[in-house]
């Protein structure tokens, strides 16, 4: 009785402050994103607002250089709505920039600089861009995609910068840190656009999402609420800054807050722990993958020698959210829900091990979100006989949908820059004629006491033997066998069987059995989800904001002649045999059965 009045004070207590904080946004409103930062340099200007790799600016010398972006801008001639591409890796000037460019309503693109190639080029086309920023880091792929450009933009390096790139830097020390003259943002309301926040691309080519003010509005006070950060606070972020995670939700919790952001350019699992311990945080932001490197990590002497008092971030699978705790001492896990260009967004403000929010009964309407039934065969929500959707019953997986409203700032759907792609993700007529519903493509599940759960991705969960299952889950069981330190499952197509039969690609400690993994998924995993292929290979694949990438590996399925690393498939006995040339064969022709 006692612990469940304890949760319930902690998530009501937790959902009023961040409703305190997005209380007051609105579309029309002529107060921005930049307005509400530059409320932060006045009220705390000789603090330290950011720190990166020895140096550090304060929030007066933020928000000057802030202003001499925003005065490039218009000496450059432009104009509210023209959009800059920012493709930079994290550094001192990179919240600074699109902070500044959006004073004078020009619209940032953050590019992951990761990129390369044809996707480096596909996002550029997309953006538009009059002007792409670079740095000695990303300016080598810029360059190497310039004739793929279908516009040929200005081109600025932060230093060094190489023939046919402008010195921005020394431009903008010429220019004055006052803030932009007041006719600059006339007309300018929140329901402009900000920013274009890219989708991960792990299943094809990434997409441009439309982040307006308003949506940066309630990523960044809403975690300066959820977080309850203090200016005494310094908050570690290792996540990419082009990604809502690190780039919004950070530095909302700190720089809404008077507290500081500890910026480090990537993560390193091994410089971590130092990080934390001699930068002396008190928060840190993750991505649920980064807290696993963090897990499979040797003990390191500085794990639990922190002032750390809270975890905050998306994707914290149950095993590694005990070892957050137990292993390395942080008092408490703040997990939530959302993705970019969504509209549905919760929060697990009582620490329950493994969801991801929590929607009680008495509060429900508050929440834009419902979890309704959904048919695997079709992979679309279920409709009932009168054409509607029905809600899915406790402990039923469904896929979550938010309800589009464009009066309510928190569940308004800007879509992406693609028109046909924003439409694909709107469902109508849901639960009355005429209603419109954000889909998340999340499959997610609710228990009796409103807390909700991730179990998969539409398009992850596959069928197989008339059996859904789902990939996460399997990957969870996975990852719990000795030796395993990651797992990546998929369903791939098997000549003249239907559905999907279960892969795994695996990543493995030295001396791994694989007859160990059969004995122990045969007792933790059903027959039909234990996988059907093996493939070991020394690293994962993932994106910048460490998502796994399945593409490729779908596309490359269990055939050894396009796979270079070991493959083995189950056999009859349950154990697992090397799958060469002649064994494909066997189980294309239908000989080996699996």
């Amino acid at each position: 009785m006692f612990e469940t009045l304890r949760r319930d004070l902690r998530f009501y207590t937790g959902l009023a402050r961040t409703l305190g904080r997005v209380r007051g946004i609105a579309p029309d409103s002529p107060r921005r994103i930049c307005d509400d930062l530059e409320a932060s340099a006045r009220k705390w200007p000789d603090r330290e607002a950011i720190r990166f790799e020895g140096r550090s600016l304060s929030y007066r010398e933020m928000d000057g250089l802030a202003n001499r972006f925003a005065r490039w801008a218009l000496e450059s001639g432009l104009r509210p709505g023209d959009r800059v591409a920012l493709f930079l890796p994290n550094r001192m000037e990179y919240l600074p920039a699109w902070y500044g460019l959006s004073k004078v309503g020009v619209v940032s693109a953050l590019v992951n600089n990761q990129l390369t190639g044809q996707a480096l080029a596909h996002c550029l086309n997309l953006a538009n861009a009059q002007e792409v920023i670079v740095d000695p880091e990303t300016s080598p792929a810029l360059q190497a995609v310039l004739g793929n450009l279908e516009k040929g933009p200005r081109l600025w390096s932060l230093e060094a910068p190489l023939p046919g790139e402008g010195d921005l830097m020394a431009l903008l020390s010429g220019l004055s840190d006052a803030p932009p003259p007041a006719s600059a943002r006339e007309g300018l309301t929140a329901h402009d656009t900000a920013l274009l926040i890219y989708t991960s691309g792990t299943t094809g080519l990434p997409k441009a999402a439309r982040v307006t003010h308003v949506r940066v509005q309630l990523y960044m006070r809403g975690f300066a609420g959820a977080t309850g950060a203090r200016p005494d606070d310094r908050i570690y972020v290792a996540l990419p800054m082009y990604h809502a995670t690190g780039g919004l939700c950070g530095m909302g919790a700190a720089l809404l807050n008077g507290a500081c952001v500890v910026l480090r350019r990537r993560f390193s699992a091994t410089q971590f722990w130092s990080d934390i311990r001699q930068e002396d945080c008190t928060l840190f932001a993750y991505i649920g993958e980064l807290c696993r490197y963090l897990a499979n990590q040797p003990p390191h002497p500085d794990e639990r020698a922190h002032r750390l008092r809270l975890a905050f971030g998306n994707g914290l699978r149950p095993d590694v959210w005990e070892d957050v705790i137990g292993r390395f001492g942080v008092p408490r896990v703040l997990e939530f829900y959302g993705s970019t260009e969504g509209n549905v967004s919760m929060f697990n403000f009582d620490g329950r091990l493994g969801a991801i929010g929590r929607i009680p009964r008495v509060v429900k309407q508050r929440f834009n979100a419902r979890i309704v039934r959904f048919d695997y065969e079709v992979e679309a929500p279920q409709r009932g006989a009168g054409g509607f959707c029905t809600e899915a019953a406790p402990g039923e997986a469904g896929e979550c949908l938010g309800r589009i409203d464009a009066a309510d700032p928190r569940a308004e759907f800007s879509g992406y820059l693609d028109k046909a792609a924003s439409e694909k993700k709107v469902l109508r007529d849901v639960f009355a004629p005429g209603d419109a519903w954000f889909r998340t493509g999340d499959l997610l599940r609710q228990d009796a006491d409103g807390y909700v759960y991730f179990v998969d991705r539409v398009g992850d969960t596959f069928r197989w033997k008339g059996e859904n299952v789902s990939t996460a889950e399997v990957a969870l069981r996975l990852q719990a066998v000795p030796g395993v330190v990651e797992a990546n499952v998929y369903g791939v197509a098997v000549p003249g069987a239907d559905g999907r039969a279960g892969m795994a690609a695996l990543v493995t400690e030295e001396g791994f059995d694989l007859g160990m993994l059969a004995t122990r998924i045969a007792v933790d995993l059903p027959e039909y989800a234990r996988p059907a292929f093996i493939r070991l290979q020394p690293e994962m694949e993932v994106t910048g904001t460490f998502k796994q990438r399945k593409v490729e590996l779908v596309a490359e399925g269990f055939d050894p002649a396009k796979v270079a690393q070991p493959l083995f498939h189950r056999a009859a006995d349950g154990g697992y045999r090397p799958l060469d040339a002649v064994a494909y064969e066997g189980i294309s022709a239908g000989r080996i059965r699996i």
